[in-house]
């Protein structure tokens, strides 16, 4: 009868041993996978800590109009955007400069018999709409101390240039970077490119107008 028992004893070792395989290789499944989940953590999306989403941006802009058929001149003004999701919006601004040339003066010492009654020195006002698309977010390091948020964006619409040369509509597209500090406050970069059609002494002409604008950047709600 000795014989039989240890041949009973031999099969239930072996089956205990044979189901305590899978639950032991089970266990150390999960524990690779949760090391390696935790060690490629830092890969995967984060929350974004500066969020534009259902938010009213009021920004404050100066900067430099190069023109075409006019003298360089400065350029002031301001913007209000609605953020109704994190890649587009709707801005409407505002902005002035001062329309100045020496082609007239230049023109009536040509033609002294000539003189020219509408001066080209007079102020000038910008009224635009802009759909606004954020293409590219990123990160920046300062010096090794303290990270801030940044996107690129390209800016796409139309508006008025308010000045007695100007025919018509003004088509306007360009690109812009924003620096974003905290929750609610932003630093903005432009450049824009306006494309309308003036007269000057007689003549009608298709131009290339370039504004280049630096500026600051109010997020509402502050919290975000």
């Amino acid at each position: 009868m000795r014989a039989p028992a240890a041949v009973v004893a031999a099969v239930v070792g072996i089956a205990i041993g044979t189901s305590g395989r899978p639950a032991a290789a089970q266990c150390v499944d999960e524990e690779l996978k949760s090391e390696l989940v935790g060690g490629r953590h830092y890969r995967g999306v984060e929350e974004r800590l500066f969020t534009k989403a259902f938010r009213h941006e009021l920004s404050a802009m100066g900067g430099f109009y190069a023109a075409d058929l006019y003298s360089s001149s400065w350029l002031a003004g301001g913007a209000y955007t609605f953020h109704f999701s994190e890649d587009l919006g709707l801005e409407a601004s505002v902005e002035f400069t001062r329309f100045q040339s020496a082609v007239t003066d230049a023109y009536e010492r040509r033609y002294p018999q000539i003189q020219v009654l509408d001066r080209t020195d007079k102020p000038g006002t910008l009224y635009f709409g802009h759909l606004v698309w954020s293409f590219a977010y990123g990160k920046l390091r300062w010096m090794g101390d303290g990270i801030s948020r940044f996107d690129l964006n390209a800016a796409i619409g139309a508006g008025v240039t308010d000045d007695s040369t100007s025919r018509g509509a003004t088509g306007s597209a360009g690109i812009g970077l924003k620096l974003y500090f905290g929750k609610w406050f932003a630093v903005r970069f432009d450049v824009r490119d306006h494309v309308l059609r003036e007269v000057l002494v007689g003549d009608e002409h298709l131009v290339n107008d370039v504004l280049i604008t630096l500026g600051a950047s109010v997020f509402i709600p502050f919290g975000g």
